[in-house]
């Protein structure tokens, strides 16, 4: 019988089969051959011994947090308490980009911002916008609503920005628990322990824990370069050029002019200095 896996605990694995739910394990077969099924994943079971027989070859995968098969990205993002962090957001953007999902920007806290910051952030956001990124509110609901329509996405982004709570806004039925954000830190707590896999709108939705941190390690300069989406339109006077050292770089140049985004081309530097190849 084929089925999706929908949520992980430990070595139980529940399986959804034509809507009913069937707990199992593995074959002792897989971990010899590395294989770690993952939320998302199809797979074959044995719905009387309830195993797991087969994972099936997915279309995308990750593994912060470790998911498969996603088509799009929800990242959550708060413009105040915890306070708005570019590099994350631009990190998350390169993974969607090197794992060909479609990213969608959600911003939260929007209410808690002064009218000089609304105005900041708007015109900030609208550069993304000009990138070709998608940018709501928490508060659209009927457009978010629409996002998960044939559609499993994964909702992602700085810890306390808000993932639970618009769960909950867009299906109180979830009671996803929230927390409150730390005044002392400036930032929240986990509330979501698990992934897990639920029926949203048409389409499929998994909440996961926040992190604040994504490596790049495997992923080539080359990859890298070309997930910073601005930076395809020029074509520098050095073939391999890495945007970082060389003088007569456009790239730099358009850094310069205020064409290209300060903070985006900071945080390029930022993941280049991790990368021992650069």
């Amino acid at each position: 019988m084929r089925g999706q896996i929908t949520k992980i605990i430990s070595d139980q694995y529940e399986v959804t089969c034509d809507k009913e739910i069937y707990v199992c394990k593995c074959r002792g077969i897989f971990r010899k051959n590395k294989i770690t099924p993952l939320v998302g994943d199809f797979v074959v079971i044995d719905e009387e011994d309830l195993i797991i027989k087969k994972v099936e070859e997915r279309k995308t995968e990750l593994s912060r947090p470790p998911v498969a098969n996603i088509d799009q990205a929800l990242i959550v993002t708060s413009l105040s308490f915890p306070a708005f962090e570019s590099n994350l957001l631009d990190k998350l953007l390169v993974m969607c980009e090197l794992h060909h999902i479609a990213p969608v920007i959600c911003l939260t806290k929007n209410d808690l911002l002064s009218k000089k910051e609304r105005v900041y952030y708007k015109k900030l956001f609208s550069y993304y916008k000009k990138l070709g990124y998608h940018v709501l509110y928490n508060h659209q609901v009927r457009k978010l609503k629409k996002l998960f329509r044939n559609k499993t996405t994964v909702l992602t982004g700085q810890t306390g920005a808000g993932k639970s709570s618009l769960l909950n806004r867009l299906d109180p039925n979830l009671k996803l628990e929230t927390n409150e954000i730390s005044k002392a830190l400036g930032r929240g707590k986990h509330t979501t322990r698990t992934v897990q896999l639920w029926n949203l709108y048409g389409g499929k939705v998994l909440d996961t824990p926040g992190f604040s941190s994504l490596e790049f390690d495997g992923y080539s300069k080359e990859q890298i370069r070309k997930s910073f989406l601005e930076f395809q339109r020029y074509s520098c006077p050095y073939r391999d050029c890495s945007h970082l050292f060389e003088k007569e770089c456009l790239v730099k140049k358009a850094v310069r002019e205020g064409i290209i985004l300060q903070s985006r081309y900071e945080n390029y530097q930022k993941i280049c200095n991790g990368k021992k190849e650069f």
